[in-house]
């Protein structure tokens, strides 16, 4: 049975060490622990746990901004954000009916020692609480007009909301998971910033619809303007490097006559004026915790570095090479110098098997001894005599310039060229290097397809098909799939 393939990319995250310096250097977080740190015995706060008004100016002032309106907002965010992170504990007021009048009282929480006591995971695991509460800010209904949603007797009427809140975090959760993968995208090689319209449309726009309708480009600027307020509230928690939408910009485009809005008027010189985002390294730790704990496969380099061998070769069957070399890399490291013998033992004795898997299993064992040193040797002999492992094995005693190495027999030789191949071929690697393997293995044995045939293999017959596709000359092409007719009817298939 091969290995399934992973939907997201493995991803290569910081130390929990280095994720804890950022998660204490966020600016929302540092504010929140400053204000858990000023709170004392006479802070007074509401029934909903929020710093009473009188106090929001000290507050913000606590905290080095101007005791206007922003100053106040930000330090009561900031207050909020430490009540949800159990930094600050608080008391609600006592009696069974409770007005504006009635206050509670505030404690230091527990969590709030654990900043400078705890491990990194325990830093990293309040912040998570953060990040979860200020997500839930992030894809709260915005409340423009208020009072009107206020009935005469103080209810308020959700309905008139328009407010669906498992679809508003469901729609925030895909851009984050988008702008995960386009993180991940090329081995990481796609993790500058992203333009805002561009993350947008990833959403709204159908994979195959060609020239967007009218509609659709409202429905992406619509989605737009709320990814931007959302990721202003997202940076400060440090998971996000966020540009803004130009507001002048607004103006601009409230001002033109054919009013195209931002998703159809944007060129390629004014991209970035329409905001641009980019996940930072905490950022990508946060949204993979989320999506883990939705129960999505997110792997990340170095989740197989305590499991066996063969939880190894199978992890990174479908892993890109550099994610596959680091994530192997780890495993032996785990193991040392000193258990290098059993470690290349156990990689061989994972890497051995006649199911769908097992070609690239061996590939992946061949990529993981080529990192061993030459303790492994004596682990390498002992299979040069397998029919399955005995290739390999020469090719790596050959390349470590080992003596005494034995000639492989004929029927060896076939087989590996057919074993090889059906790994590649399960990779999906580059067309242009399957060909030039396929023409390479061919040519090194005159009359290769009046003999491959025959090799008891059980991806001989898909393996010679690929062949007569794949090979540049008409003559071997022809050869190969008359090889490959003769080996099915050989299996009886």
């Amino acid at each position: 049975m091969s290995a399934e393939r992973p939907i997201l990319p493995p991803v290569r995250l910081h130390s929990e060490a280095e994720l804890a310096r950022d998660a204490l250097a966020a600016p929302l977080f540092v504010r929140a622990v400053r204000l858990a740190r000023w709170a004392g015995p006479d802070a007074r706060v509401g029934a909903g746990g929020e710093l009473v008004e009188a106090q929001l100016p000290a507050a913000a002032e606590h905290l080095g901004l101007s005791a206007d309106e922003d100053g106040a907002a930000y330090a009561s965010e900031a207050w909020r954000l430490a009540v949800d992170t159990g930094l600050l504990d608080v008391t609600d007021p006592e009696g069974e009916e409770e007005d504006d009048e009635t206050e509670g009282t505030v404690t230091a929480g527990e969590n709030l020692s654990l900043l400078t006591t705890g491990s990194p995971q325990d830093v990293l695991s309040i912040w998570l609480d953060g990040l979860e509460a200020v997500h839930a800010d992030a894809t709260a209904p915005v409340l423009d007009d208020f009072a009107d949603l206020v009935g005469e007797d103080g209810s308020i009427d959700f309905d008139a909301l328009d407010w669906d809140p498992e679809a508003e975090a469901e729609f925030l959760d895909g851009v984050l998971g988008n702008l995960y993968l386009l993180t991940l995208a090329d081995n990481g090689a796609g993790d500058g910033p992203v333009p805002l319209p561009a993350l947008a449309a990833s959403m709204i726009v159908p994979d195959d619809m060609g020239e967007p309708t009218d509609d659709i480009l409202e429905q992406v600027s619509e989605a737009m303007m709320r990814l931007d307020d959302q990721f202003r509230l997202l940076e400060p928690i440090g998971i996000v490097e966020y540009q803004p939408v130009d507001e002048a910009l607004m103006v601009e485009e409230g001002e033109a006559a054919d009013g195209a809005g931002p998703a159809g008027s944007a060129d390629e010189e004014d991209v970035t004026r329409y905001g641009m985002v980019k996940l930072t390294p905490l950022g990508l730790y946060g949204i993979r915790a989320r999506m883990l704990e939705a129960g999505v496969d997110a792997p990340a380099v170095g989740d197989l570095a305590g499991k066996g061998a063969d939880a190894l070769l199978d992890g990174i069957a479908y892993y890109p090479e550099p994610a596959a070399r680091a994530e192997i890399q780890l495993w032996l490291a785990g193991r040392g110098p000193q258990g290098a013998v059993a470690a290349a033992a156990e990689l061989l004795a994972a890497a051995r098997g006649t199911d769908e898997g097992a070609p690239l299993r061996r590939l992946h064992c061949q990529q993981a001894l080529a990192l061993t040193g030459e303790e492994a040797e004596p682990a390498v002999r002992a299979v040069l005599g397998d029919q399955e492992l005995g290739g390999l094995a020469r090719v790596w005693l050959a390349e470590r310039g080992a003596a005494d190495v034995p000639a492989p027999p004929e029927a060896m030789i076939f087989w590996l060229a057919i074993d090889t191949i059906a790994a590649q071929l399960d990779a999906d690697g580059e067309l242009d290097e399957l060909q030039g393997l396929i023409e390479g293995l061919s040519a090194q044995h005159s009359g290769f397809f009046d003999e491959v045939w025959r090799v008891d293999h059980p991806a001989t017959a898909d393996v010679l098909e690929a062949m007569g596709r794949l090979h540049s000359d008409k003559k071997a092409a022809k050869d190969a799939r008359k090889a490959a007719f003769k080996a099915r009817s050989r299996a009886g298939g």
